[in-house]
Protein backbone atom coordinates (compact mmCIF):
# COMPACT_ATOMS: atom_id res chain seq x y z
CA UNK A 1 0.00 0.00 0.00
CA UNK A 2 1.15 3.59 -1.31
CA UNK A 3 0.22 6.09 1.17
CA UNK A 4 -0.16 9.88 0.31
CA UNK A 5 -1.55 12.79 2.90
CA UNK A 6 -2.77 15.94 1.68
CA UNK A 7 -3.22 18.79 4.34
CA UNK A 8 -1.60 21.90 5.10
CA UNK A 9 0.08 21.31 8.50
CA UNK A 10 3.58 21.57 10.15
CA UNK A 11 5.74 18.95 10.47
CA UNK A 12 7.94 17.78 14.01
CA UNK A 13 11.67 18.81 13.89
CA UNK A 14 13.98 17.53 16.77
CA UNK A 15 16.17 20.88 16.91
CA UNK A 16 15.81 23.66 14.09
CA UNK A 17 17.97 25.94 13.39
CA UNK A 18 15.91 28.71 15.49
CA UNK A 19 16.83 26.43 18.47
CA UNK A 20 20.34 26.02 17.51
CA UNK A 21 20.41 29.97 17.60
CA UNK A 22 18.32 30.29 20.51
CA UNK A 23 21.21 28.06 22.75
CA UNK A 24 23.90 30.25 20.98
CA UNK A 25 22.67 33.61 21.95
CA UNK A 26 22.19 32.43 25.64
CA UNK A 27 18.18 32.85 25.71
CA UNK A 28 16.98 29.58 26.90
CA UNK A 29 14.39 29.50 29.12
CA UNK A 30 15.30 30.24 32.53
CA UNK A 31 13.48 29.70 35.73
CA UNK A 32 13.45 32.82 38.11
CA UNK A 33 15.83 31.52 40.65
CA UNK A 34 18.39 31.20 37.17
CA UNK A 35 18.20 27.28 36.43
CA UNK A 36 17.64 26.70 32.52
CA UNK A 37 14.96 24.06 33.73
CA UNK A 38 11.55 24.22 34.67
CA UNK A 39 10.21 21.77 37.19
CA UNK A 40 10.08 18.17 35.77
CA UNK A 41 7.30 16.74 33.25
CA UNK A 42 6.23 13.81 34.92
CA UNK A 43 3.04 11.44 34.65
CA UNK A 44 -0.36 11.76 36.49
CA UNK A 45 -3.34 10.39 36.87
CA UNK A 46 -4.77 9.09 33.58
CA UNK A 47 -8.45 9.82 33.74
CA UNK A 48 -11.10 11.56 36.39
CA UNK A 49 -11.68 15.12 35.54
CA UNK A 50 -8.68 17.48 35.00
CA UNK A 51 -7.79 21.09 34.17
CA UNK A 52 -7.44 22.24 30.79
CA UNK A 53 -4.27 23.76 29.30
CA UNK A 54 -3.99 27.29 28.67
CA UNK A 55 -4.72 26.63 24.92
CA UNK A 56 -7.59 24.53 25.73
CA UNK A 57 -9.02 26.94 27.13
CA UNK A 58 -8.95 29.30 24.66
CA UNK A 59 -11.03 27.21 22.37
CA UNK A 60 -13.36 26.25 24.87
CA UNK A 61 -14.24 29.80 25.22
CA UNK A 62 -14.75 30.12 21.76
CA UNK A 63 -16.57 26.92 21.60
CA UNK A 64 -18.98 28.75 24.22
CA UNK A 65 -19.61 31.55 21.97
CA UNK A 66 -20.35 29.27 18.70
CA UNK A 67 -21.20 25.78 19.17
CA UNK A 68 -21.94 24.65 15.91
CA UNK A 69 -18.32 26.42 14.09
CA UNK A 70 -16.59 24.49 12.36
CA UNK A 71 -14.07 26.80 12.73
CA UNK A 72 -11.49 25.02 14.56
CA UNK A 73 -12.02 21.44 12.62
CA UNK A 74 -8.68 20.22 11.57
CA UNK A 75 -9.12 17.88 8.04
CA UNK A 76 -7.20 15.76 6.29
CA UNK A 77 -7.16 13.13 3.45
CA UNK A 78 -5.10 10.52 2.83
CA UNK A 79 -4.62 8.35 -0.20
CA UNK A 80 -4.32 5.14 0.17
CA UNK A 81 -3.02 3.29 -3.01
CA UNK A 82 -2.84 -0.64 -3.46
CA UNK A 83 -5.00 -3.61 -1.92
CA UNK A 84 -5.90 -2.59 1.99
CA UNK A 85 -6.85 -4.24 5.33
CA UNK A 86 -9.46 -2.68 6.37
CA UNK A 87 -9.54 -4.41 9.04
CA UNK A 88 -5.89 -3.16 10.22
CA UNK A 89 -6.43 0.46 8.81
CA UNK A 90 -9.62 0.23 11.75
CA UNK A 91 -7.35 -1.23 14.10
CA UNK A 92 -4.48 1.70 13.31
CA UNK A 93 -6.85 4.28 14.24
CA UNK A 94 -7.94 2.83 17.42
CA UNK A 95 -4.61 1.63 18.39
CA UNK A 96 -3.36 5.57 17.99
CA UNK A 97 -6.93 6.32 20.14
CA UNK A 98 -5.98 4.29 22.85
CA UNK A 99 -1.97 5.43 23.25
CA UNK A 100 -3.26 9.20 23.18
CA UNK A 101 -5.53 10.67 26.09
CA UNK A 102 -6.24 13.45 24.12
CA UNK A 103 -7.99 11.91 21.47
CA UNK A 104 -10.45 10.09 24.21
CA UNK A 105 -10.89 13.66 26.18
CA UNK A 106 -14.09 15.34 26.55
CA UNK A 107 -14.98 18.54 28.16
CA UNK A 108 -17.60 20.48 30.12
CA UNK A 109 -18.24 22.72 33.20
CA UNK A 110 -18.02 21.84 36.83
CA UNK A 111 -19.17 24.45 39.02
CA UNK A 112 -18.38 26.90 36.41
CA UNK A 113 -14.57 25.84 36.07
CA UNK A 114 -14.17 24.11 32.25
CA UNK A 115 -12.73 20.53 33.00
CA UNK A 116 -11.27 17.84 30.65
CA UNK A 117 -12.38 14.23 30.91
CA UNK A 118 -10.69 11.10 29.54
CA UNK A 119 -12.45 8.12 28.80
CA UNK A 120 -10.11 4.98 29.71
CA UNK A 121 -11.56 3.48 26.42
CA UNK A 122 -12.81 5.01 23.06
CA UNK A 123 -13.29 2.99 20.17
CA UNK A 124 -13.63 4.23 16.58
CA UNK A 125 -16.05 3.25 13.73
CA UNK A 126 -14.83 3.62 9.96
CA UNK A 127 -17.69 3.98 8.05
CA UNK A 128 -17.51 2.93 4.26
CA UNK A 129 -18.27 4.66 1.13
CA UNK A 130 -18.14 2.50 -1.81
CA UNK A 131 -18.06 4.64 -5.10
CA UNK A 132 -16.52 1.99 -7.67
CA UNK A 133 -19.56 2.35 -9.68
CA UNK A 134 -19.02 5.70 -10.43
CA UNK A 135 -17.31 7.68 -13.51
CA UNK A 136 -14.00 9.05 -12.48
CA UNK A 137 -15.56 12.65 -12.71
CA UNK A 138 -18.35 12.21 -10.64
CA UNK A 139 -16.06 10.45 -8.17
CA UNK A 140 -13.78 13.26 -8.01
CA UNK A 141 -17.18 15.40 -7.32
CA UNK A 142 -18.40 12.79 -4.87
CA UNK A 143 -14.82 12.60 -3.11
CA UNK A 144 -14.76 16.80 -2.57
CA UNK A 145 -18.39 16.69 -1.17
CA UNK A 146 -17.61 13.98 1.40
CA UNK A 147 -14.49 15.79 2.17
CA UNK A 148 -16.25 19.55 2.55
CA UNK A 149 -19.32 17.54 4.38
CA UNK A 150 -16.84 15.86 7.06
CA UNK A 151 -14.94 19.21 7.45
CA UNK A 152 -17.21 21.40 8.02
CA UNK A 153 -19.74 19.10 10.53
CA UNK A 154 -19.39 20.75 14.09
CA UNK A 155 -18.00 18.64 17.11
CA UNK A 156 -19.57 18.48 20.30
CA UNK A 157 -17.10 18.81 22.96
CA UNK A 158 -18.88 17.99 25.84
CA UNK A 159 -19.52 14.31 23.82
CA UNK A 160 -16.81 13.08 21.97
CA UNK A 161 -15.31 11.59 20.51
CA UNK A 162 -13.53 14.75 18.91
CA UNK A 163 -11.67 12.18 15.88
CA UNK A 164 -13.69 10.70 13.01
CA UNK A 165 -12.69 8.62 10.01
CA UNK A 166 -14.68 7.92 7.22
CA UNK A 167 -12.78 5.77 4.06
CA UNK A 168 -14.02 6.42 0.47
CA UNK A 169 -13.49 3.31 -2.28
CA UNK A 170 -12.35 4.61 -5.10
CA UNK A 171 -11.62 0.93 -6.22
CA UNK A 172 -9.97 -2.42 -5.16
CA UNK A 173 -6.51 -0.15 -5.43
CA UNK A 174 -7.59 3.29 -4.23
CA UNK A 175 -8.98 4.51 -1.44
CA UNK A 176 -9.03 7.85 0.20
CA UNK A 177 -9.21 7.79 4.24
CA UNK A 178 -10.87 11.49 5.24
CA UNK A 179 -9.75 12.24 9.27
CA UNK A 180 -11.50 15.24 11.18
CA UNK A 181 -10.31 16.23 14.56
CA UNK A 182 -10.92 19.21 17.02
CA UNK A 183 -8.21 21.85 17.17
CA UNK A 184 -8.96 21.40 20.89
CA UNK A 185 -6.82 17.75 21.48
CA UNK A 186 -4.63 18.18 18.32
CA UNK A 187 -2.51 20.62 15.87
CA UNK A 188 -0.02 20.33 13.14
CA UNK A 189 3.01 18.97 14.89
CA UNK A 190 0.27 16.59 16.31
CA UNK A 191 -1.04 15.86 12.31
CA UNK A 192 2.99 14.61 11.37
CA UNK A 193 2.69 12.26 14.77
CA UNK A 194 -0.59 10.85 14.02
CA UNK A 195 1.11 10.17 10.43
CA UNK A 196 3.78 8.45 11.61
CA UNK A 197 2.04 6.09 14.05
CA UNK A 198 -0.44 5.35 11.54
CA UNK A 199 2.02 3.96 9.02
CA UNK A 200 3.74 1.78 11.34
CA UNK A 201 0.86 0.25 12.68
CA UNK A 202 -1.37 -0.19 9.76
CA UNK A 203 2.38 -2.15 8.73
CA UNK A 204 1.89 -4.07 11.53
CA UNK A 205 -0.90 -4.89 11.79
CA UNK A 206 -1.85 -6.05 8.28
CA UNK A 207 1.11 -8.78 8.63
CA UNK A 208 -0.31 -9.81 11.58
CA UNK A 209 2.05 -8.40 14.03
CA UNK A 210 1.77 -6.67 17.09
CA UNK A 211 2.34 -2.98 17.68
CA UNK A 212 6.24 -1.98 17.14
CA UNK A 213 5.71 1.63 19.25
CA UNK A 214 6.65 2.21 22.78
CA UNK A 215 4.31 3.11 25.31
CA UNK A 216 3.89 6.93 26.13
CA UNK A 217 5.74 8.48 28.98
CA UNK A 218 3.34 10.83 29.52
CA UNK A 219 0.33 12.12 28.46
CA UNK A 220 -1.84 15.75 27.01
CA UNK A 221 -3.12 16.24 30.43
CA UNK A 222 0.18 15.52 32.47
CA UNK A 223 1.17 18.70 30.43
CA UNK A 224 -1.67 20.39 31.62
CA UNK A 225 -1.09 20.12 35.04
CA UNK A 226 2.38 20.98 34.47
CA UNK A 227 2.09 23.89 32.66
CA UNK A 228 -0.80 25.27 35.38
CA UNK A 229 1.55 24.63 37.98
CA UNK A 230 4.57 26.22 36.37
CA UNK A 231 2.91 29.21 34.76
CA UNK A 232 2.19 31.25 37.85
CA UNK A 233 3.57 33.37 40.31
CA UNK A 234 7.33 34.72 39.52
CA UNK A 235 7.48 32.62 36.55
CA UNK A 236 4.29 34.59 35.18
CA UNK A 237 5.61 38.18 36.01
CA UNK A 238 8.86 37.28 34.73
CA UNK A 239 6.95 36.78 31.10
CA UNK A 240 4.24 39.18 31.47
CA UNK A 241 7.04 41.61 32.19
CA UNK A 242 9.04 40.50 28.75
CA UNK A 243 5.78 41.04 26.46
CA UNK A 244 4.91 44.02 28.12
CA UNK A 245 7.68 46.02 27.67
CA UNK A 246 7.77 44.32 23.91
CA UNK A 247 4.30 45.97 22.96
CA UNK A 248 4.16 48.78 25.03
CA UNK A 249 2.29 51.56 23.24
CA UNK A 250 1.37 49.20 20.14
CA UNK A 251 0.95 50.61 16.99
CA UNK A 252 -2.90 50.94 14.83
CA UNK A 253 -3.83 48.49 12.87
CA UNK A 254 -1.77 48.76 9.46
CA UNK A 255 -3.93 50.64 7.21
CA UNK A 256 -3.40 48.57 3.95
CA UNK A 257 -4.38 49.52 0.70
CA UNK A 258 -7.52 47.50 -0.62
CA UNK A 259 -10.37 47.88 -3.25
CA UNK A 260 -13.07 47.10 -0.30
CA UNK A 261 -13.69 48.42 3.08
CA UNK A 262 -12.87 46.26 6.13
CA UNK A 263 -16.19 44.86 7.26
CA UNK A 264 -17.47 45.29 10.61
CA UNK A 265 -17.76 41.83 11.41
CA UNK A 266 -15.16 38.85 10.32
CA UNK A 267 -16.99 36.69 7.01
CA UNK A 268 -14.36 33.63 7.58
CA UNK A 269 -14.70 33.68 3.80
CA UNK A 270 -10.74 33.22 3.69
CA UNK A 271 -8.77 31.86 0.85
CA UNK A 272 -5.34 30.85 -0.64
CA UNK A 273 -3.00 31.92 -3.16
CA UNK A 274 0.23 29.11 -3.70
CA UNK A 275 2.91 29.98 -5.90
CA UNK A 276 5.91 28.36 -6.48
CA UNK A 277 9.76 30.55 -5.81
CA UNK A 278 12.02 29.20 -8.82
CA UNK A 279 15.65 27.21 -7.02
CA UNK A 280 18.04 29.85 -7.85
CA UNK A 281 15.95 32.18 -5.93
CA UNK A 282 14.97 29.32 -3.09
CA UNK A 283 18.82 28.88 -3.27
CA UNK A 284 19.59 32.52 -2.99
CA UNK A 285 17.33 32.85 0.38
CA UNK A 286 18.93 29.66 2.02
CA UNK A 287 22.85 31.31 1.24
CA UNK A 288 21.91 34.97 2.51
CA UNK A 289 20.26 33.13 5.53
CA UNK A 290 23.10 31.13 6.64
CA UNK A 291 25.95 34.15 5.60
CA UNK A 292 23.27 36.36 7.91
CA UNK A 293 22.85 33.39 10.87
CA UNK A 294 19.40 33.58 10.82
CA UNK A 295 16.65 30.66 9.54
CA UNK A 296 15.00 30.98 6.43
CA UNK A 297 11.91 31.79 8.41
CA UNK A 298 13.38 35.20 9.54
CA UNK A 299 14.45 36.08 6.43
CA UNK A 300 10.67 35.61 5.00
CA UNK A 301 9.37 37.73 7.86
CA UNK A 302 12.06 40.45 7.23
CA UNK A 303 10.80 40.85 3.64
CA UNK A 304 7.71 40.83 4.65
CA UNK A 305 7.88 43.24 7.42
CA UNK A 306 9.55 45.16 4.33
CA UNK A 307 6.39 44.66 2.16
CA UNK A 308 4.01 45.93 4.60
CA UNK A 309 6.49 49.14 5.35
CA UNK A 310 6.16 49.71 1.69
CA UNK A 311 2.59 49.26 1.23
CA UNK A 312 1.43 51.25 4.03
CA UNK A 313 3.89 53.72 5.46
CA UNK A 314 3.83 52.46 8.81
CA UNK A 315 7.12 51.79 10.69
CA UNK A 316 6.08 49.77 13.61
CA UNK A 317 4.95 46.57 12.51
CA UNK A 318 3.56 43.56 14.39
CA UNK A 319 3.26 40.18 13.09
CA UNK A 320 0.98 37.74 14.95
CA UNK A 321 3.15 33.79 13.93
CA UNK A 322 1.57 30.43 15.24
CA UNK A 323 4.65 28.48 16.89
CA UNK A 324 4.59 24.85 18.02
CA UNK A 325 5.65 25.27 21.32
CA UNK A 326 6.68 22.21 22.20
CA UNK A 327 9.99 23.07 24.31
CA UNK A 328 10.34 20.24 26.36
CA UNK A 329 11.24 16.97 24.71
CA UNK A 330 8.59 14.72 26.80
CA UNK A 331 5.52 16.65 24.53
CA UNK A 332 7.62 15.43 20.88
CA UNK A 333 5.55 12.87 20.56
CA UNK A 334 2.07 13.32 22.08
CA UNK A 335 -1.25 14.68 20.04
CA UNK A 336 -2.32 17.32 21.32
CA UNK A 337 -2.95 21.18 21.62
CA UNK A 338 0.41 22.75 21.97
CA UNK A 339 0.65 25.68 19.66
CA UNK A 340 0.84 29.34 20.50
CA UNK A 341 0.83 32.70 18.50
CA UNK A 342 3.52 35.25 19.28
CA UNK A 343 3.77 38.83 18.48
CA UNK A 344 6.52 39.62 16.82
CA UNK A 345 7.06 43.36 16.30
CA UNK A 346 9.73 45.02 14.68
CA UNK A 347 10.83 48.78 13.73
CA UNK A 348 11.39 49.36 9.75
CA UNK A 349 12.74 52.87 8.62
CA UNK A 350 13.54 53.83 4.99
CA UNK A 351 16.86 54.47 6.26
CA UNK A 352 17.55 50.50 7.01
CA UNK A 353 19.57 48.09 5.02
CA UNK A 354 17.58 45.00 4.50
CA UNK A 355 20.40 43.17 5.98
CA UNK A 356 19.72 46.26 8.53
CA UNK A 357 16.13 45.12 8.81
CA UNK A 358 17.51 41.33 8.91
CA UNK A 359 19.36 42.07 12.09
CA UNK A 360 16.29 43.40 13.83
CA UNK A 361 14.00 40.55 13.28
CA UNK A 362 16.23 37.73 14.31
CA UNK A 363 16.87 40.02 17.63
CA UNK A 364 13.12 40.05 17.83
CA UNK A 365 12.32 36.48 16.86
CA UNK A 366 15.19 35.24 19.24
CA UNK A 367 13.77 37.03 22.35
CA UNK A 368 10.06 35.68 21.22
CA UNK A 369 11.11 31.94 21.12
CA UNK A 370 12.71 32.80 25.16
CA UNK A 371 9.14 33.79 26.19
CA UNK A 372 7.21 31.34 23.87
CA UNK A 373 5.68 29.70 26.98
CA UNK A 374 3.14 32.86 28.17
CA UNK A 375 -0.54 31.92 26.50
CA UNK A 376 -1.40 34.72 23.75
CA UNK A 377 -4.73 35.04 25.15
CA UNK A 378 -3.46 35.70 28.55
CA UNK A 379 -1.19 38.31 26.92
CA UNK A 380 -4.15 39.90 25.10
CA UNK A 381 -6.00 39.87 28.62
CA UNK A 382 -3.67 41.84 30.63
CA UNK A 383 -2.71 44.43 27.61
CA UNK A 384 -6.21 45.16 27.22
CA UNK A 385 -5.12 46.26 23.60
CA UNK A 386 -7.80 47.15 20.92
CA UNK A 387 -8.55 44.57 18.23
CA UNK A 388 -9.63 44.37 14.82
Amino acid sequence: MRVRTKHSLLTPKRLSLAQALLQEAGLEKQSPSGQRQAPPLVAGIPHGELPLSFAQQRLWFLYQLDPDSPLYNIAASIRLQGRINVNALEQSLNEIVRRHAALRTTFRDVEGRPMQFVAPEMTLSLPIVDLGHLPDIEQQLQVQQWATTEARQPFDLTQGPLLRARLLRLSAQDHILILVVHHIVSDGWSAAVFTQEFGALYAAFAAGQSSPLPALPIQYTDYAVWQRAWLQGEVLEQELAYWKEQLANTPPVLDLPSDRPRPAEPTYCGAQYSFQLNSSLVQGLHTLSRQAGVTLFMTLLAAFDTLLYRYTGQTDIIVGSPIANRTRIEVADLIGFFVNTLALRVQVTGNLSFRDVLGRVREVALGAYAHQDLPFEMLVGVLQVERS
